[in-house]
């Protein structure tokens, strides 16, 4: 260890996992965060929600270095999203689970501090919707779309939406695997190499913002579903249970951070959640996922949803 440098026992003893280290000034900084971060988490935990918080990997964060770090530099608008998704009348299952119907959902994976969420809701969605196809799931490069996709109103770490990804791989002409375009977590030269892609899209469908049922409707019939939303800085400590804010806003213009809903259900007292795939690795949430509200377009995640069809 470095002269001067100082761990951080306190959040290594009480998470098990984030190993820092840090100079002495920067140690007392970081734990007078930390200790503000426990506070709210216990102020939260000790009130009547449905959900709680916990510590993780951000609690030694201010909200505005975790937003920094992990979300779209500039929120995105969704406004010129056009629907393309046709839904039917139903009726649909009361849960699903794309976990659950086989190997169709690839290991929650981590962006690091990279606003690339944007990529990695990408090739989660094209991930599974080609396993469904073909019975063969791939792990899909995010560092290909960070560094190729711009001309798509893509910007790598600084952000992007799945839809435009989408439309970048398909004019493109495929998506590399992420064993031979591997993750680097920062903003680099393409490197894309046709005769290596190994996934391809067809065409791209869009949900109408705000149809929620349209996101039901996909989900429950065929394959899990990119969207966007707004994440606030009560959202950083969630732990499990069903999030729901009357921070954020629902509105198209506000999405700072896209994942990937892989089911829906209902619990025991009858609020229905989406079931969400995050980025940010298994130590946070619910071993990599977390459930949000569903039905009342939370946080604006029915802004902007999409799906791409797979090509052969």
């Amino acid at each position: 260890m470095a002269p001067g440098a100082f761990v951080c026992f306190i959040s290594l003893s009480v998470l098990g996992l984030h190993n820092k280290v840090y100079e002495i000034e920067e140690y007392y900084h970081r734990l007078q965060i930390f200790t503000e971060n426990k506070r709210n988490i216990d102020r939260h935990n000790a009130g009547n929600h449905s959900f709680t918080m916990g510590l993780n990997q951000f609690s030694d964060m201010t909200s505005e270095e975790f937003r920094k770090s992990v979300l779209l530099t500039e929120p995105q608008n969704c406004s010129a999203t056009k629907g393309s998704h046709v839904s039917r009348n139903g009726p649909y299952p009361e849960f699903v689970d794309w976990r659950k119907r086989g190997n169709f959902v690839s290991p929650v994976k981590n962006q690091g501090h990279c606003g690339s969420c944007w990529t990695f809701s990408t090739t989660g969605c094209l991930e599974s919707v080609t396993a469904i196809a073909t019975g063969k799931l791939l792990l899909l490069s995010e560092q290909q779309l960070i560094d190729c996709a711009q001309d798509f109103n893509n910007h790598g770490c600084m952000g992007g939406l799945p839809s435009q990804a989408f439309e970048y791989i398909k004019y493109n002409n495929g998506l590399m695997t992420e064993d031979d375009y591997p993750y680097k977590g920062h903003d680099d030269t393409c490197h894309f190499k046709s005769t290596l892609a190994a996934a391809f899209v067809k065409d791209v469908v869009n949900i109408t913002s705000y149809d929620e049922n349209g996101m039901v409707d996909a989900v429950a019939r065929l394959n899990p579903v990119s969207f966007g939303y707004q994440v606030t800085a009560d959202f950083m400590h969630y732990k499990e249970g069903v999030y729901t804010s009357t921070r954020c806003k629902n509105t198209t213009d506000m999405v700072n951070h896209a994942v990937l809903a892989v089911g829906y259900g209902a619990t025991e007292n009858g609020m229905p959640y989406w079931i969400v795939k995050n980025s940010w690795g298994t130590a946070w949430g619910m071993e990599g996922y977390f459930l949000i509200e569903r039905g009342k377009n939370m946080c604006g995640l029915a802004a902007c949803s999409s799906y791409p069809l797979p090509l052969f």
